[in-house]
């Protein structure tokens, strides 16, 4: 199925590719007579680049002809983390057929790439993405004021995150990510987990008093003490290992310096407003990680102010933009390195955008 819709992808692509200057195809002869060679052609390289003590190394895809090229930096999925993972193919086979440059990274502690992942807030990540951007900016072929950023999930928040911190990013497109607050995302993802896998509605409410109790002493509302007896109780049910609590050993003692602590308040609507360039914000209909109708209130009322900020939400598409199956909700490791978007419309409204707001420019 995954390659049936990428299929779709280069052919829809492509055609937009004809709207962007691209010139006529040549067939190429080939041992097999119904063969031709690929067109336009992709070319490969490495690049490394640099944020803070972080080494980080990746792949820039381009077409194999043209100059003043636009480009996109990726930002992870927080599961995703290495360059080759299928998640992004139709990003390296699809956006060199429309003109664009796209530069994938091993995400920081992972692959190739060095750094902490686990000591780096959001606001590293983004910096990350903003060196990747300077470094795509250096090449030859590429145009240093058509670069922008593209992102899935926590990827998607944050390239938003990264197009506001950058002095001269070009465009952000933020694909399945919240403009809600981390825990309230998370409130609501978890209890979703709880009931696709059969669990009670007592089940749901005894694990969101947990997470709160766990949150409350992060933010100074409740002691330690009340947060270790929420999770001691926790950690005897059969659903604890799924539903990202720590375990009691693991609380913090210094919840200042605890890593939960510093995301709990980042408030993306207001990187949002700081993002001063056009995005295009993406959901699927029948995605049990995020709060769409709630993100995409936010939206519209955020575009009021904004009109060069976008929106849609595709039918029948899941968190990544694949059809939608049973919904178990599972997030380990195997399941995460088979992700990738199948749902046409998703790649229609990926390539007409930028062939909109970025390719003519």
């Amino acid at each position: 199925m995954r390659s049936k819709w990428r299929i779709v992808l280069m052919a829809m692509l492509g055609l937009l590719s004809w709207t962007a200057g691209a010139s006529p195809r040549s067939f190429a002869d080939s041992s097999n007579s119904w063969h031709t060679s690929r067109f336009p052609q992709v070319i490969a390289q490495e690049i490394q680049f640099s944020n803070g003590d972080a080494h980080l190394v990746g792949t820039v895809y381009l077409p194999k002809n043209g100059t003043h090229l636009p480009a996109a930096v990726v930002l992870h999925h927080a599961g995703v983390a290495n360059k080759d993972a299928e998640l992004y193919g139709h990003l390296r086979d699809g956006l060199p057929m429309m003109g664009f440059a796209v530069l994938i990274y091993d995400r920081r502690g992972s692959g190739q790439s060095g750094g902490n992942l686990q000591s780096a807030d959001y606001e590293t990540l983004a910096d990350d993405a903003i060196a990747g951007q300077h470094a795509l900016a250096k090449l030859s072929r590429i145009d240093p004021h058509r670069i922008g950023f593209w992102g899935l999930s926590q990827g998607g928040w944050l390239a938003v995150l990264a197009a506001g911190r950058s002095k001269d990013a070009a465009f952000a497109i933020s694909v399945s990510a919240p403009l809600v607050t981390a825990e309230e995302q998370m409130e609501f993802a978890t209890s979703n987990l709880l009931m696709v896998r059969g669990y009670t509605q007592a089940d749901v409410q005894e694990m969101l008093e947990s997470r709160r109790a766990w949150i409350g002493y992060l933010r100074g509302a409740n002691s330690r003490d009340v947060a270790l007896e929420a999770l001691r109780k926790a950690e005897s049910r059969p659903w604890f290992d799924f539903v990202y609590l720590p375990k009691p050993s693991q609380l913090a003692s210094d919840p200042d310096h605890d890593p939960s602590r510093r995301r709990l308040d980042d408030d993306p609507v207001a990187a949002a407003r700081r993002a001063k360039v056009p995005m295009l914000f993406i959901y699927g209909d029948s995605d049990p990680w995020v709060p769409v109708t709630k993100s995409v209130a936010r939206l519209q009322s955020l575009i009021q102010q904004r009109p060069d900020i976008e929106y849609a939400v595709v039918a029948d598409a899941n968190h990544e933009m694949m059809i939608p199956g049973k919904e178990t909700m599972q997030a380990d490791a195997n399941t995460n390195r088979h992700y990738a978007p199948q749902v046409p419309a998703y790649f229609v409204l990926l390539g007409s955008w930028l062939s909109r707001r970025v390719a003519r420019q």
